[in-house]
């Protein structure tokens, strides 16, 4: 019994108080268990202004008292209730690893998921476009340049197809194909590694076709980078410069807090206020989701660059 108990060693207290570099190893832990790079950003950008608030701070330790006082303190800036409550979600993934790690002890780890989300009252509208402001701000990327070119077809997918910065990054050339006999965006990887196709007007691929025959683009990514002496060098661009080109044409047809979202929502209500009739393809059954617009849809969407 006495070398029994000689043999057992006593149990490392977990710590209370997380050191910059605990909070870093807990960090990595969190973004290498989320797959979704939109998710990866975003738990990356609330897990820094928790660490950086956090050092700020007079070092507590970490439990549901300083997650608390962190929510408080995003209720002073003003923030919205999904803004916080992604924030808090961000936070409590970081005590959970931490406490998996062994850095932190179960039982603040429980406190810190007691801590309750903003409640959200209502639903956002959000914003979108009517088809006279499709109109304007279509026509406002005016020029033969090529810049005015490439914005000009940026805007007519976001707007006639409703996809996302990311999937409009990566858009290729092989991603554009006849379906039924309508070009159609096939295989599209989206958010979350869903893959979908998405039919494309054809005022849509007369923009595209302007854009890639100026730029000499016969493979590769759609859409490139602009040097100063105006030509299209690259094998691609970032998402930040399809929120800039956005940004840069509502401001200059007038329209403020625009963003690339807000086209794919237009994209949407358009369509259901058109009352068009989405059938499902059957000659082509490896397509899982591929739908077909009709002639109407076709002839409301021409009547935008008009």
């Amino acid at each position: 019994m006495e070398a029994a108990s000689m043999g057992k060693q006593p149990s490392k207290p977990r710590r209370v108080v997380l050191r910059l570099r605990d909070l870093d190893h807990s960090k990595a832990a969190v973004l290498n268990s989320l797959g979704s790079p939109a998710s990866r950003r975003a738990y990356e950008f609330a897990i820094d202004e928790f660490i950086a608030w956090y050092c700020s701070e007079p070092r507590l330790a970490f439990g549901r008292i300083v997650v608390a006082r962190f929510r408080m303190s995003l209720e002073a800036r003003g923030l919205s209730s999904s803004s916080i409550n992604q924030r808090l979600a961000a936070v409590r993934r970081l005590a959970y690893e931490a406490a998996d790690c062994g850095l932190l002890s179960p039982e603040l780890a429980a406190g810190i998921r007691r801590v309750k989300g903003v409640k959200q009252l209502g639903r956002r509208s959000g914003n979108w476009l009517t088809l006279e402001q499709c109109s304007a701000m279509l026509n406002g990327v005016t020029g033969e340049d090529l810049r005015a070119r490439r914005d000009h077809a940026m805007i007519s997918v976001l707007i006639g197809c409703g996809l996302r910065r990311s999937e409009l990054a990566a858009l290729d050339l092989e991603h554009l194909q006849t379906r039924q006999g309508h070009w159609a965006i096939v295989d599209l990887v989206g958010k979350g590694g869903h893959i979908r196709t998405v039919p494309m007007p054809l005022w849509v691929k007369d923009a595209l076709d302007g854009w890639t025959s100026a730029a000499g683009i016969a493979k590769g990514r759609v859409f490139r980078a602009i040097s100063r002496a105006g030509k299209a060098w690259g094998t691609g661009i970032s998402e930040n410069v399809v929120w800039h080109v956005v940004s840069k044409r509502c401001t200059k047809g007038g329209l403020e807090h625009i963003a690339p979202h807000d086209l794919r929502r237009t994209c949407a209500r358009l369509c259901h206020s058109a009352g068009e009739n989405w059938n499902r393809s059957s000659s082509y059954s490896d397509i899982r989701q591929y739908r077909r617009p009709s002639d109407t849809w076709v002839a409301n969407r021409t009547s935008v660059i008009q």
